[in-house]
Order: structure tokens, then C-alpha cells, then sequence
């Protein structure tokens, strides 16, 4: 049993899908067990989340996923601009002010990282995740994990950066 004075492990919902074969499994069921593979006990951390779905998850980021955090007024336009270049795009968190967007990247992106003015969790970082589909505090998914592993490929998420930053500047200077 997970110590209480710890940082919860874990957390999610449950939205149903159909596999290929037309069996019913349980979307969230399957995200929960991609995010939670990352945490240091994973079944200690999908037993929590069972639980107490409206807990978060403290993961370590830098395993199976990078997060690039881009500010709101950039993440939003840039989530517009990524929808029109592709039809499955990776995990994005925001939290309730939306000051900030996290967009899961592969590992090892935010080490590469160059872009200023976005902020990066990977290897030897730690992030609050939400169960998905919930809210968790503060933060909540615009797009949850569908349990399969799809990322948002870094070099999209920066053209689609550069396309929403000049649209913003475009509307700025008029």
C-alpha cells in the first residue's frame, strides 16, 4: 500500500474505445497503463489511481515522453496550427488559468531544445499528471493519452510554433 505522506503515483478516467478486432476496452484503462509504466513502482501507481482517480500523478518525464511547456497565448494558436497539420496529435496538458500548455514530445527533446520563451521537463524532471480525462490539481488534459504511445513530433510542434507566433505578431501590428 502506497505510503499517504508520499506524492500520489498516479491518476485517471474511463472513456470506452473499440479495439480493431470490435472488443470493448477501456481507453483510460490503457493510458493509465502507458503513464504509470514510467513511474518507479508502475503497479503500485495504477493500484493508487485505481483507487482515487481524482488524485495526480507525480511521473518522472524523460522515459517514454518529454514535455515542452509553451505559454498559453503561444499554446493555444500553436494547438490550432498543429490540428490542421495532422489528424492524431501526442498528450497536451494545461492547467486552469491556462497560463501553460504541455505538449508531450519524445524523450530526449527537451534536452535538444533551443526555442526560448518554452520550458522543458525530461530526464531528471517530474511532472504532475492528471488521470485521464480528469482534472487533477489544476491541471487537466485538452488532449489525453490514448494509451498507444503517440507523441507530437517536435519538428511540427515548431513549425506550427512559428506558424502561430506570426500570426500573433500579424495581428498585433494591425
Amino acid at each position: 500500500m502506497p505510503d499517504p505522506n508520499l506524492p500520489p503515483l498516479c491518476d485517471a478516467t474511463s472513456v470506452a474505445v473499440r479495439r480493431e478486432g470490435g472488443s470493448a476496452m477501456t481507453g483510460a484503462k490503457t493510458a493509465v497503463a502507458w503513464l504509470a509504466s514510467v513511474a518507479p513502482d508502475p503497479e503500485a501507481c495504477r493500484w493508487e489511481w485505481e483507487r482515487n482517480p481524482l488524485r495526480g500523478a507525480l511521473l518522472p518525464a524523460g522515459r517514454l515522453w518529454d514535455v515542452l511547456i509553451l505559454p498559453g497565448e503561444l499554446g493555444y494558436p500553436t494547438l490550432d496550427v498543429l490540428s490542421r497539420l495532422i489528424d492524431r496529435l501526442g498528450p497536451v496538458l494545461v492547467d486552469f488559468g491556462d497560463a501553460r500548455m504541455g505538449f508531450f514530445v519524445p524523450p530526449g527533446t527537451a534536452a535538444r531544445w533551443l526555442g526560448t520563451g518554452v520550458r522543458t521537463a525530461g530526464r531528471g524532471t517530474w511532472i504532475v499528471v492528471p488521470y485521464p480525462g480528469r482534472t487533477t490539481g489544476g491541471v487537466r488534459w485538452l488532449i489525453p493519452p490514448d494509451g498507444t504511445g503517440t507523441l507530437t513530433d517536435p519538428a511540427l510542434l515548431e513549425l506550427a510554433m512559428h506558424e502561430a507566433a506570426a500570426g500573433i505578431a500579424g495581428n498585433e501590428g494591425r
